[in-house]
């Protein structure tokens, strides 16, 4: 048993903080939650973790992130390209060109700066070419993840195919060998790029393993447009239509939506990730309209997601967490709408609800896994503290603060340091790897500024 010593923010349903508390791990799971003073004279002769000034707190989920294609070429991708450029001149080239080993050393990479600012479970958005590989850098950094593969099969591109080849693509990723902490989703492509065909087979395919699924769409206007031209309806509508939308849904983005199909999500019970970052570096308009607020205080399904290396570009939970309650306060011109504490629920037992994992992770409740983490309030950034530690948390820090974590038990950070791989050992390899990656697909990363 490991004792984990300080300011406890359980988000359990009575959101309670427990100033001077402990959690006690054993094995996988909490064991105990309560006072520092109860849990040791329970457990007297257990280690103990941490102190008084810490901040402990259940393991933050991202909903969605790219493991793979934007990590080698990190923030490389030009934030002042034309809508659809960075995508199909970069991204999809760069994809196209990913090896298996480019695929588990990207994987490797944002898996193990996920897990050092706090990120315990990553939903990734599929990866085109080697989602084996992908599990294994998962089951090595020892993160909680799911897994997919990338489908479509309209327009051309890697791995674009007939339903059937991409249904059975979908199959062979779900069979996958993932061990305790990994599991893998059915993965769209979305937007445009599915048939009504796949996107119906691919939903089944879902509900018939009892897995999620996740697609992209309407992160801008061009999925709406191409929707109503094609069906003569916008794209949720459409979808609904056909049966494929239900709770194992998670919709990557869903920026563009009426109050129509914010109303058939809430319904159906289906999720939406929102990953505000991406849409501010890309500028796709969220602080026009966003929905994202409106499911939220209809009470639909949300979670918080970090997107890309190229888009979100920082792979940080608490940063994600803190923009989204300021675009929600600023869109709707209310300070009072939406909070801090709001935006930690979506960061953790909001969002593990979203994506059908709340009864596992999300809060610091006996039996949960034992998804931690650990706060540093010795930095200056802390320095003095707050009496309200999660306003502090999400306005007045973020990831960098991060001392500790656990997954399933297991202390994957301690002191800062994933403990899991040697991340400087694989620095070198990583900067090969992106030059390598960079020439074979033909992009050119260039400075907007002279460099000599």
């Amino acid at each position: 048993m490991t004792i984990v010593r300080g300011t406890v923010v359980t988000m359990n349903p009575g959101r309670e903080i427990i100033r001077d508390g402990a959690v006690v791990i054993a094995g996988e799971t909490i064991a105990a939650v309560g006072s520092f003073d109860e849990m040791r004279a329970a457990h007297p002769d257990e280690a103990i973790s941490g102190h008084e000034g810490d901040l402990v707190l259940p393991g933050y989920v991202n909903g969605h992130q790219h493991l793979t294609g934007d990590r080698l070429i990190q923030s490389s991708i030009p934030d002042d390209l034309p809508p659809g450029e960075a995508i199909f001149s970069w991204v999809v080239p760069v994809h196209g060109e990913h090896s298996p080993d480019d695929d588990e050393l990207s994987a490797t990479l944002t898996l193990a700066e996920s897990l050092s600012n706090g990120i315990t479970t990553t939903f990734e958005a599929g990866t085109v070419a080697h989602p084996d590989r992908v599990v294994a850098a998962a089951q090595t950094v020892g993160a909680r993840a799911t897994v997919g593969t990338w489908g479509w099969d309209v327009e051309q591109g890697p791995y674009t195919g007939s339903v059937d080849e991409v249904i059975e693509r979908q199959r062979a990723a779900l069979d996958l060998e993932t061990g305790p902490r990994v599991s893998t989703w059915v993965s769209l492509v979305g937007h445009d790029l599915m048939s009504d065909e796949l996107v119906v087979a691919a939903s089944e395919l879902a509900r018939t393993r009892g897995v999620g699924m996740t697609f992209h769409l309407s992160p801008t206007t061009s999925d709406v447009d191409s929707y109503l031209a094609r069906t003569g309806v916008r794209p949720l509508v459409h979808l609904s239509a056909l049966g494929v939308l239900g709770p194992h849904v998670a919709v990557a983005h869903g920026v563009h939506l009426d109050s129509q199909e914010v109303a058939l999500l809430i319904d159906s019970g289906a999720a939406v990730v929102s990953c505000p970052w991406a849409y501010l570096r890309l500028g796709q308009g969220v602080t026009r309209e966003f929905r994202h607020l409106d499911l939220w205080r209809e009470g639909g399904r949300l979670a918080l997601g970090c997107d890309a290396e190229n888009a979100g570009d920082m792979v940080d939970g608490i940063r994600t967490a803190a923009l989204f309650a300021g675009v929600a306060k600023d869109a709707a011109v209310d300070p009072t709408i939406f909070g801090a504490h709001d935006a930690l629920e979506l960061l953790t037992i909001a969002g593990a609800e979203a994506l059908g994992m709340s009864d596992q992770i999300g809060s610091l409740e006996v039996g949960k896994q034992a998804d931690i983490v650990v706060h540093d309030r010795s930095r200056i950034e802390w320095i003095p503290r707050s009496p309200d530690p999660v306003l502090q948390l999400i306005w007045g820090s973020d990831g960098r603060s991060v001392r500790d974590v656990y997954v399933a038990g297991e202390h994957v950070v301690a002191d800062g340091q994933v403990q899991t791989v040697d991340v400087a050992a694989l620095a070198e390899e990583a900067q090969n790897a992106g030059h390598s990656l960079r020439t074979r697909s033909g992009i050119k990363a260039v400075s907007r500024w002279p460099i000599s």
